[in-house]
């Protein structure tokens, strides 16, 4: 139950009330002095509808993308692992806590990435990348325990790919779906409600007395619901949503062995 909750509170909040009640003040003002219009309800589809649907679904393509990569820099990681444990010749336990060492650094850098403020990228990146030259570093270590060097440069494209997934990763993070779209899609959530208040005062004439302000409620909460679903899906590295990816370095360790 706490669960439905949050979510719920996920898509509702202060812009919630406050759309809600521009709305109910327009159709309020417009019922007292008898302001009333048949507007087509066309107009909001074209104006908020379309514009925010296409928004949801281009985040979430955004974060599915982004999710695909993660796992990507996961598997890639444990192939490396596995490299170090299966291609040598009774590896010593030290190569196996290192390559753990690494990875989980990686790992724990590309979080600080990510959860931080676009602002703090250019230095919240040096990590990552130092951890990459860390893990280069140790590959060519392992030819001096005997790995071939067939597999060293296999282990070189493990770690090629896991470079090129963060790349992709970070460019999900840097740039946003189209912002001018959004701005757009913000300015009509509330200007429509109140623009909309005539509508509503013709629509609800044979409705019994409070119920006339249904509508108006309605209206406000899913275009404000909607809107919200969409900045939450904007950033999926946030950590806010439910739908956020996250990246767990302790788990991804400690499932190695």
């Amino acid at each position: 139950m706490w669960k439905l909750f949050k979510r719920t509170f996920l898509i509702i909040n202060w812009k919630t009330f406050v759309i809600t009640f521009l709305s109910i003040t327009s159709t309020a003002f417009c019922l007292h002095f008898h302001i009333k219009a048949d507007f087509p309800l066309t107009l909001i589809s074209t104006a908020i509808i379309f514009p925010i649907v296409f928004s949801i679904g281009g985040a979430y393509k955004r974060r599915e993308i982004a999710l695909d990569e993660y796992g990507s820099i996961k598997a890639h990681g444990r192939a490396l692992y596995f490299a170090v444990s299966h291609w040598l010749e009774n590896p010593p336990q030290q190569l196996k806590s290192e390559v753990k060492t690494h990875l989980k650094n990686l790992l724990d850098s590309c979080t600080q990435v990510f959860t931080n403020p676009i602002e703090s990228l250019e230095e919240t990146e040096k990590e990552v990348y130092q951890n990459f030259n860390n893990l280069s570093i140790f590959i060519k270590s392992l030819r001096a325990h005997g790995l071939p060097s067939g597999e060293a440069s296999r282990s070189n494209q493990f770690l090629s790919k896991m470079m090129i997934s963060f790349e992709r990763i970070k460019h999900i993070y840097q740039y946003r779906t189209p912002r001018t779209l959004r701005t757009y899609s913000d300015i009509f959530i509330v200007i429509l409600p109140i623009v909309y208040g005539p509508h509503f005062a013709e629509n609800v004439t044979s409705y019994n007395y409070g119920l006339q302000y249904a509508v108006p409620i309605l209206f406000s909460v899913i275009l404000v619901a909607l809107d919200n679903i969409q900045s939450h899906l904007e950033n999926p590295f946030d950590q806010q949503g439910e739908d956020d990816v996250h990246i767990n370095a302790d788990k991804f360790i400690r499932n190695l062995e």
